[in-house]
C-alpha cells in the first residue's frame, strides 16, 4: 500500500503521468483501512492521506494536494457536508466523492452535496463483513475514482498544455531500463478523436420516452425534466438511473419538484400512463410488459446487468415488445456501456437514440458507447436535449 503526504505544488508541475492521489476522510478506522488497501492495490492510484475528520482534511489539504477525496458524511469536529465547500474553496478542481450508509437522511445529504459541488456519491455497506456488499462497494468506488480522476486530468491537460522546453531535450542513445509495470487496471475510455457518425431519426412518431443515466445522472435528470413538461403531459416517461434503494426514493421526489409533474419509483404491475415519470427503484430492474392491451411495469429481482441493478438495457429491450419502433430513448452521462445494447435493439426495431455529448457529461461512458456504436440520431449537449425531445414528440422528424 502506498501512503503519501505531499507538499503543496507551487511550481505548476503537472502530475498527469503519475498515479491519482486519493485522500480518504472517514472516522471509521475499518473503512479507512479497507479503502487504503484497495487503492494501494491499483497501479494508477495511491493513498495521499488517510484522515479521521473533515477538519483535518481542510487543514491539511494544501500539504496533501490530492486529486480525489473520498469524504464521509458523519464525522466528529467537521462533518462531510460542512467540509465540502471549504475543501472546494481551497482547491476548486478537487474531485469529491461522498460516502454514506444507506439511510434516508444520508441520501438527502448526498443530494445536497451534489448541489454544492461534489462529483458523485457512493453508498457504504452496513457491514463490511458481508462479502457481496463489500465487493460492490470496492468495485464501484475504484471505478468512480478512476473515471472521475481521469476526466479531471483530461480537462487539466486541455486547460494547461505543457510548455515547450527552453532547449532541445537530449536524445536517448540506448534503451532505458524501466521497472516492470504492474498489471494494467481496467481501461478508462479516452476522449473521442472525432465526431461519431449519426443516423436519421425514425419516421415513426414516438409514443414513449425512455432515459438511462449513471454517474452525474441525478444532476442531469433534474435539469432535463424541467424542460419536458409538454412531453410528460402527453406521454409516459420511464427512467433508469444507476442508484441504490433509498436514494431512488429521494431522486423521485427531486424529479417531481423539478418537473412539477408526478414522479415516483415504479411499482410492479402498475399501468404505464401519460402524465407521470416512472423511476426504476434501487435494487430492481424495471421492465415493461403488456397486460391485455395496456402497458404495465414489471419489476425484476434478477441478477445485475452490466454490473448494475437497476440497469438500462432491460428497460430498453422490454419496451420494444410494447411500443415497437415508436420509442425515443436518451442516454445521459454515466460510466460503462449500459444502454448501448438496448439502444441497438431500439434502433433495429425502428426507434431512435439521443446521447449526451462528451463535453457536458460527467463521464462519457454510457453515451460515448452508444455514440461510438453508430446508433445515435443526435449527440447533443445536455442543455439542448430537452428542446430536441419536445420537437420530436411534437412531430419533428429531423
Amino acid at each position: 500500500m502506498s501512503v503519501a503526504f505531499a507538499g503543496n505544488s507551487t511550481t505548476g508541475t503537472s502530475r498527469e503521468a503519475g498515479p491519482l492521489r486519493v485522500m480518504i476522510v472517514d472516522d471509521s478506522v475499518v473503512i479507512r483501512g479497507l479503502i487504503s488497501r484497495w487503492i494501494g492495490a491499483e497501479h494508477d492510484m495511491e493513498v495521499a492521506a488517510s484522515l479521521r475528520t473533515g477538519l483535518e482534511a481542510v487543514n491539511q489539504l494544501d500539504r496533501i494536494n490530492p486529486d480525489v477525496a473520498v469524504l464521509d458524511i458523519e464525522m466528529p469536529e467537521l462533518d462531510g457536508l460542512s467540509a465540502l465547500p471549504q475543501l472546494l474553496a481551497k482547491k476548486r478542481d478537487l474531485v469529491i466523492i461522498m460516502a454514506s450508509t444507506l439511510t434516508r437522511r444520508n441520501a438527502e445529504i448526498s443530494f445536497k452535496a451534489l448541489s454544492l459541488g461534489a462529483a458523485d456519491y457512493i453508498p457504504k455497506p452496513e457491514s463490511t463483513r458481508e462479502a457481496s456488499a463489500a465487493d460492490i462497494f470496492h468495485h464501484d468506488l475504484i471505478q468512480k475514482i478512476r473515471h472521475l480522476g481521469a476526466r479531471l486530468r483530461r480537462k487539466s491537460a486541455v486547460a494547461s498544455p505543457p510548455l515547450a522546453p527552453a532547449s532541445p531535450a537530449p536524445v536517448a542513445r540506448g534503451p532505458v531500463a524501466r521497472p516492470a509495470a504492474p498489471a494494467p487496471a481496467p481501461a478508462v475510455p479516452a476522449p473521442s478523436s472525432g465526431s461519431p457518425s449519426t443516423r436519421p431519426f425514425s419516421t415513426q412518431a414516438p409514443k414513449v420516452l425512455l432515459i438511462g443515466s449513471s454517474t452525474g445522472g441525478p444532476q442531469a435528470l433534474m435539469s432535463l425534466v424541467t424542460e419536458l413538461g409538454p412531453v410528460i403531459d402527453r406521454f409516459p416517461v420511464l427512467i433508469t438511473q444507476h442508484m441504490p434503494p433509498t436514494f431512488t426514493t429521494i431522486l423521485a421526489e427531486h424529479l417531481a419538484r423539478s418537473s412539477r409533474r408526478p414522479a415516483a419509483e415504479a411499482v410492479d404491475g402498475e399501468p404505464v400512463k401519460p402524465g407521470r415519470i416512472y423511476l426504476a427503484p434501487g435494487g430492481k430492474h424495471m421492465r415493461v410488459a403488456r397486460s391485455g392491451a395496456d402497458p404495465v411495469i414489471a419489476l425484476d429481482d434478477g441478477p445485475a446487468v452490466n454490473f448494475c441493478k437497476p440497469a438500462v438495457d432491460p428497460l430498453f429491450t422490454s419496451a420494444i415488445d410494447v411500443w415497437h419502433g415508436s420509442i425515443l430513448s436518451v442516454i445521459l452521462t454515466g460510466m460503462g456501456s449500459d444502454g448501448m445494447r438496448g439502444g441497438k435493439d431500439i434502433v433495429a426495431a425502428g426507434g431512435s437514440v439521443i446521447a449526451q455529448d462528451e463535453a457536458s457529461s460527467v463521464v462519457w461512458g454510457m453515451p460515448g458507447a452508444a455514440a461510438n456504436a453508430g446508433i445515435c440520431a443526435a449527440i447533443l449537449p445536455l442543455n439542448q436535449i430537452g428542446a430536441k425531445v419536445n420537437r420530436l414528440f411534437a412531430g419533428d422528424r429531423a
